[in-house]
C-alpha cells in the first residue's frame, strides 16, 4: 500500500518525555527537512511542560520552532484535526515512551500525542514509533508486541541500550527513522527491526 497518493508531504513529529535521548532525536528532524519533509511538532504533556536535568521545557520548544517554523502543538484541541482535516500523511512519535506506547496499544487516546495518532490512524496513516524506554522488555513488552502486530504501525529498529546495566531497556536507532519513514509512506517496515 501507498500512503503518499494526494497527500501532502507533512508529517507530524511527536516528542514523549524520554528527555535523555532528545539531542539524539532533533538532528533527525533537520535530516527529514532536507528530504522535503514539512515537519509540524507536538509535544506530549510531560515533553511540553517538564523541566528536568536535560533541559527546559521552554528551550526545547524554542528549539523545535526553529527547526521546523512552526510553535509546538500542545493539546488535544490542534492533535484532533490533524487526520480528517488530512494536514499530514504521517506521524512520528520519537522518542515513544512506555507510558504512550501502553495507551496506543490500549487505544486510549487522552493525550496529544495519542490522539494525533488516532486521528491519524482513522484516515489509515502510517505511524512511526521510535521506542525509548527502560522497560521495554518488562512492562511494556506486552504493549510494543502488540503495535508490533497492529497494521499502520512502523517501528524504528531498536534494540536493548545497555544490556548490562538496564537489561530491560529499548531504545530506537534514531539515525534510522528518515528511512523508516520513507518505508512506511510505502507501506514497508525497514528491516532488520530488532538491532
Amino acid at each position: 500500500m501507498n500512503y503518499s497518493a494526494d497527500w501532502p508531504r507533512t508529517v507530524v513529529f511527536a516528542m514523549c518525555g524520554s528527555f535523555c535521548t532528545f539531542e539524539t532525536v532533533l538532528p533527525q528532524i533537520v535530516r527529514l527537512r532536507s528530504r522535503g519533509w514539512e515537519v509540524l511538532p507536538l509535544m506530549s504533556y510531560s515533553a511540553a511542560t517538564l523541566d528536568t536535568r536535560f533541559g527546559r521545557a521552554a528551550d526545547w520548544k524554542c528549539r523545535l520552532e526553529e527547526m521546523t517554523g512552526h510553535r509546538p502543538m500542545e493539546d488535544l484541541r490542534e492533535a484532533e484535526p490533524l487526520g480528517p482535516h488530512r494536514m499530514a500523511s504521517a506521524m512520528v512519535i520519537a522518542p515513544c515512551t512506555g507510558t504512550t506506547l501502553s495507551l496506543l496499544a490500549a487505544g486510549v487516546s487522552s493525550t496529544p500525542v495519542t490522539l494525533a495518532a488516532k486521528s491519524l490512524l482513522r484516515s489509515g496513516r502510517p505511524i512511526i514509533v521510535g521506542v525509548s524506554t527502560n522497560d521495554g522488555l518488562s512492562g511494556s513488552v506486552t504493549a510494543l508486541a502488540a503495535l508490533l502486530q497492529r497494521r499502520n504501525y512502523y517501528f524504528v529498529p531498536f534494540g536493548q541500550d545497555d544490556s548490562f546495566k538496564k537489561p530491560c531497556s529499548l531504545k530506537a536507532d534514531f539515525t534510522q527513522l528518515p528511512d523508516t519513514l520513507e518505508a512506511a509512506v510505502r507501506g514497508v517496515q525497514l528491516q532488520p527491526v530488532l538491532l
